[in-house]
């Protein structure tokens, strides 16, 4: 059984795909290409109806913390309780992102683009305090091609290839900080989803983080200042005198010519403000414009927040559980030898017919699906090695898992057909 280090377990294929490439196997007859689209339906329906289960869990473990919610708690819970169910609510997103085949992305791998400009251009800076608890997951580890203009290349387009995570998942409950603006309701537990991010840009997605400044941009605003004020300090040095006696005949000739000289003053200082204001104003527009290029940058990228976003991944994980059962029970029905196969031999091939009949590229996540398979007593195994039971058979246990969800007209269910 071969390991994969650059592959992932998740099937990039829908399951009605699948089944189509399936059925689409020549030494399929068409009998038993009716009776394995009903091995399908019944496939998909038990795990639709222990998927709509854990639903339930999920929506229930996040109700106290949903931002979103319209309904009230008959009870309130008391502080332990809460955080008895936050932990809770963590243990089971956990579950959820395993079974959708993400991976949970450590400090450390977030270190390495915490320092380091975007790839719109950005530095952030991110405080980990404004996190009372927080979990990043993601999945599609590759590369993408992105445009962008630099300085070094006359700002003419150029295409590079971003390293990306297709998914990204964050599940966040958030401390008071200063950094948080006043309407964040820390209680709550946020949930969000993202398409394809680029590993550098994560940091923009973290609540509290704050815009730094290129040198360039820093430059724009400051310099102009700065080189103001040296100007006057060094005139100030070096012609003092000069600037005194120069002032004094000046202020003299407006009491002379009855002006009043408190105007010419406020003259000076309102031109020094006014000059303070544009250089402000300035910093105050290059800022809109970075907060601008971030709502931009993300604006199509995010899929789906709070409770939306437990819908949408137990959709996926569902779809993942079905597409790992039919693709182990095919392999082992259609192309094991009578005695069966190993665990490492259905690896193998299954990962071998993806690459050569879809150009898919996975790691199979063996193990979970053989044990799937077991639970659903549609397969033999004699010591190592695995056999499918034929389809018939596994068609009647599968229908008989199916009526005896509900015992409630017969509590002695009769015996199962495997």
């Amino acid at each position: 059984m071969a390991e994969y280090r650059d592959r992932e377990h998740f099937i990039p294929l829908m399951k009605s795909d699948l089944i189509e490439l399936l059925c689409a196997e020549k030494n399929l007859t068409e009998p038993e290409r009716e009776q394995f689209r009903q091995f399908c339906r019944l496939v998909t329906a038990t795990f639709h109806f222990e998927y709509n289960q854990r639903l339930e869990q999920l929506k229930a473990a996040y109700a106290p913390f949903d931002p979103d919610a319209d309904t009230r708690p008959l009870v309130q819970p008391s502080a332990q309780e809460k955080q008895e169910r936050l932990n809770g609510l963590f243990r089971e997103f956990a579950w959820l992102m395993e079974r959708a085949n993400f991976v949970h992305l450590s400090r450390e791998d977030l270190e390495p683009g915490l320092g380091k400009a975007s790839d719109w251009g950005m530095y952030m800076d991110v405080d980990f305090s404004v996190f009372e608890r927080f979990a990043i997951f993601a999945r599609g580890d590759t590369l993408q091609p992105r445009t962008r203009r630099r300085l070094r290349n006359l700002y003419r387009k150029e295409e590079t290839q971003v390293p990306i995570y297709q998914r990204l998942v964050l599940i966040l409950k958030l401390r008071p900080h200063k950094r948080l603006g006043p309407g964040v309701n820390t209680e709550r537990v946020y949930l969000k989803i993202f398409k394809e991010i680029p590993k550098l840009d994560i940091k923009m997605l973290l609540p509290g983080a704050r815009v730094h400044f290129r040198y360039t941009d820093r430059g724009k605003v400051g310099l102009p200042w700065l080189s103001a004020l040296g100007l006057t300090i060094w005139n100030i040095a070096t012609q003092g005198i000069n600037i005194v006696t120069h002032l004094l005949d000046d202020l003299i000739g407006l009491i002379v010519k009855g002006i009043n000289p408190s105007l010419a003053l406020w003259g000076v200082i309102s031109g020094v403000f006014g000059y303070g204001y544009r250089s402000y104003y300035g910093y105050q527009q290059t800022k809109q414009r970075y907060h601008l290029t971030l709502t931009q940058s993300l604006y199509y990228q995010n899929l789906d927040s709070n409770g939306g976003v437990l819908f949408r991944l137990l959709d996926e994980a569902e779809e993942q559980e079905c597409r790992e059962a039919i693709l182990a029970y095919f392999c082992l029905w259609r192309f094991a030898p009578p005695s069966g196969w190993t665990s490492g031999q259905l690896d193998d091939f299954v990962e071998q017919y993806l690459e050569q009949n879809a150009g898919i590229r996975v790691d199979f996540e063996i193990g979970d699906a053989l044990a799937k398979l077991e639970r659903m007593r549609i397969v033999a195994k004699e010591g190592d090695r695995y056999r499918a039971r034929p389809i018939g058979q596994a068609l009647e246990m599968l229908d008989w898992t199916w009526d005896n969800y509900f015992n409630y007209s017969n509590p002695r269910s009769e015996l199962p057909p495997v």
